[in-house]
């Protein structure tokens, strides 16, 4: 287990959020404080941090977060800013800015977020670098300049209100479900950039949605807002399953969360970017032709530039490989030439399903692989299966007159070592499936 602290909190004391820092060690992520600026930047350079949590009445608040941002370089590092004085701040110094603490459970899911984004920009240059070297360039397609779509979800009501309109002045189209059916159906029919869900006194429509956005492989990476009616206690680990990128009660101003959804679409729509950049190299010769996948010789030289990236970062680096379990109904389609017509759908489902940061790899007909960045061990197994679970839930066809079939996998998981080569982890990953397959 490890126990090094994950968030660095700068303040000159614990009046504004010394309660906020209480809550987050108790979540897990556990807080190291710096009174000042100088001693700051002395515990970036002495501890691999993922991100701060600043109060912005310290001293030189905003050039302290360029000198602090300088020092961990090339490791992108997210700030999060409390206090109003934030608000006047140029625009892009920190990630997101708060006017008072939030709720614990909420600055963990926002936490969660903003770490997450940094990841996948470092892992969007060591990419272009990959292909680059190989002559086949990413670029970048147009960005979409259209207005941002946010679906609001939820029964009418003052706060819900006076949120889609602070959305709206934020230059967003608002389209209001007053259910989960309505909900879908737009979901369905039209792109969003991010879902707000009105949590009222019964918050079961809201999950419910939530829920069935994580289940669909075109709507897994929407993020989700949890709009709660009051600010009463939150059960972190529901809104976890859920997949809920950030939480807002109704007491928190609405221009305020209009600000943190409007920074989570945008954030959305780069990583739509990105996708379509990876995208644009299939067929190329480099991806498997029939999946849009890495192929292994692409994977392990992309693998062996992201550990040296690690390294230089101080992030862990974490290897899956993912193998369709044999069984009857497997190897019934296997023999009809259907496992084969599935594989494409299949490989396709994991390259939608994965994180923006991740990469993922068909390293044999029915075997993938996926490089996880700053992720340990446990985590990768957790995503791993998490990838499997979605695509479990999913029935292939398998001939006329045959029941439709469903595909499990095997999944191994092996963090990458200092000093060990793409080969030796993939190796180790295998073994990991056959060290854990049930006798």
């Amino acid at each position: 287990m490890h126990s090094d602290p994950r968030i660095l909190v700068v303040a000159p004391d614990d009046g504004l959020i010394g309660p906020l820092c209480q809550g987050l060690d108790a979540l897990g992520w556990r807080t190291v404080t710096a009174r000042s600026l100088a001693g700051a930047v002395q515990v970036l350079i002495d501890w691999p941090l993922e991100a701060i949590v600043l109060d912005a009445t310290v001293t030189d608040a905003a050039e302290g977060v360029r000198a602090m941002r300088r020092t961990v370089s090339p490791r992108r590092l997210p700030v999060l800013a409390i206090g109003e004085d934030a608000a006047g701040w140029e625009d892009g110094l920190v990630d997101i800015a708060m006017s008072s603490p939030p709720h614990a459970a909420q600055a963990a899911l926002r936490l969660e977020g903003l770490v997450r984004s940094a990841i996948a920009e470092e892992e969007v240059s060591q990419r272009e670098a990959t292909f680059a070297a190989r002559g086949e360039p990413l670029i970048a397609p147009d960005a979409d300049t259209t207005p941002l779509r946010v679906l609001a979800a939820g029964k009418p009501d003052r706060h819900f209100i006076a949120l889609s309109n602070a959305l709206t002045e934020r230059g967003c189209e608002v389209v209001a479900a007053p259910t989960p059916y309505t909900a879908f159906d737009y979901l369905h029919e039209r792109p969003f950039d991010a879902a707000v869900l009105w949590g009222a006194e019964d918050h079961a429509p809201a999950l419910s949605i939530a829920s069935g956005m994580k289940r669909n492989t075109r709507l897994y990476h929407i993020p989700a807002v949890l709009y709660l009616r009051g600010s009463g206690e939150i059960n972190l680990a529901e809104l976890y399953n859920r997949g809920f990128a950030d939480v807002a009660a109704a007491d928190t101003p609405e221009e305020e969360t209009a600000t943190r959804i409007v920074a989570l679409a945008r954030a959305h729509r780069r990583h739509l970017v990105i996708r379509r950049a990876l995208e644009s190299v299939r067929g190329s010769g480099l991806t498997d032709p029939s999946t849009g996948l890495f192929t292994p010789e692409l994977f392990a030289s992309h693998l062996a530039r992201i550990a040296d990236g690690a390294r230089i970062r101080r992030r862990p680096l974490s290897v899956a490989v993912l193998r369709v379990s044999e069984n009857d109904a497997i190897r019934q389609a296997r023999a009809g030439g259907w496992l084969d017509r599935a594989l494409p759908q299949i490989g396709a489902m994991v390259s939608r399903l994965i994180r923006t940061e991740d990469t993922a790899a068909r390293l044999a007909p029915d075997v993938f692989a996926l490089a996880l960045p700053a992720t340990r061990g446990q985590e990768g197994r957790i995503a791993a299966d998490r990838i499997a679970a979605v695509i479990g839930c999913t029935a292939f066809d398998a001939g006329p007159d045959k029941t439709p079939f469903v595909v499990e996998f095997e999944v191994g998981v092996a963090e990458v070592m200092p000093g060990e080569s793409p080969a030796v982890v993939l190796e180790r990953a295998s073994a990991d499936i056959r060290s854990t397959r049930p006798a």
